[in-house]
């Protein structure tokens, strides 16, 4: 017999699906963050604990481990030597085949098949194969890049905020929810400013969505700013040869109806996850 693992380690957790050579879903792990980022040696411990979690749930003994094909998704591994340490671990297996974790979620997206992504999440990317070529499209880091993101969308609304504070632009329900976190005091928003993150300008995201479906003026033009980003994105996959195109991440459910009806026609459903993405990269192929 033989099996099949799929892995997908990001930044905010590492999933394991183990399936045998007829498709049934034998096994499952989750443990915490797996990005590259975190150092080898503890993006090993997650890694082999997520694999061990599925493996035990499965049942199999050591040379039943030793015949699976895994294939590990990992945000990060792009970064210089990365794939280098990958190879040297040993988790046991038959074989290891790795990717980014965008390239497995495009896999599963499109049933292994070229097609692209659209990540709209804390940041923004395409991820794209066309006639088996992998490549990516924006993605640079924040500030930067990450157009149309939760993150540009704080951005955005924290500008706003400040000009309501300063008087430079009228005060809207948006930007009073928005300094009100600062107790509505410029001085303590700064100091917040100094040390956000990407996620942390995220948080501001849904507050943006909320009061743009409630027709605060600001918080429409800074999503419908966000949309045009997103359409432009979604132009230049097509362009750049995809066939399919599929918006994933957690913001992607909220900004779709605010593209444009030809836009969305355009776009293609997802046939599966980044886990069914990861199971084609080892190998599998279901029946």
């Amino acid at each position: 017999m033989t099996y099949y693992l799929g892995i997908d380690a990001g930044g905010s957790n590492c999933r394991a699906r183990l399936v045998d050579a007829q498709s049934t879903v034998i096994g499952n792990g989750k443990s915490g963050t797996a990005n590259a980022r975190i150092g080898m040696d503890a993006l090993y411990e997650t890694l082999k604990d997520t694999v061990d979690q599925a493996v035990a749930e499965a049942g199999l003994d050591t040379a039943q481990r030793a015949t699976i094909h895994a294939g590990m998704g990992i945000a990060g591994i792009t970064r210089p030597g990365v794939r280098d340490a990958l190879a040297e671990l040993d988790f046991g297996f038959a074989s290891v085949n790795y990717a980014t974790d965008a390239q497995i979620a495009n896999l599963g997206a499109h049933g292994g098949q070229d097609g692209a992504i659209l990540i709209i999440g804390t940041g923004s990317a395409a991820q794209v194969r066309v006639d088996g070529r992998d490549f990516t499209i924006g993605g640079y880091g924040f500030p930067i890049s990450d157009e149309g993101s939760g993150a540009a969308l704080g951005l955005s609304a924290m500008r706003h905020a400040l000009r309501a504070l300063d008087g430079r632009t009228r005060k809207t329900p948006l930007s009073a929810a928005v300094t009100e976190r600062f107790e509505h005091d410029t001085a303590q928003a700064i100091a917040w400013m100094d040390h956000a993150t990407p996620r942390d300008y995220g948080t501001f995201a849904p507050l943006v969505m909320d009061y743009a479906e409630a027709d605060d003026a600001i918080a429409r033009s800074i999503v419908e700013h966000a949309a045009g980003h997103i359409e432009r994105f979604i132009e230049t996959i097509f362009e750049r040869g995809a066939t399919r195109c599929t918006l994933v991440g957690g913001l992607a459910p909220r900004m779709q109806p605010w593209l444009r009806s030809r836009t969305v026609e355009r776009l293609s459903p997802a046939l599966g996850d980044s886990l069914d993405g990861a199971l084609r990269l080892a190998g599998f192929a279901p029946a």
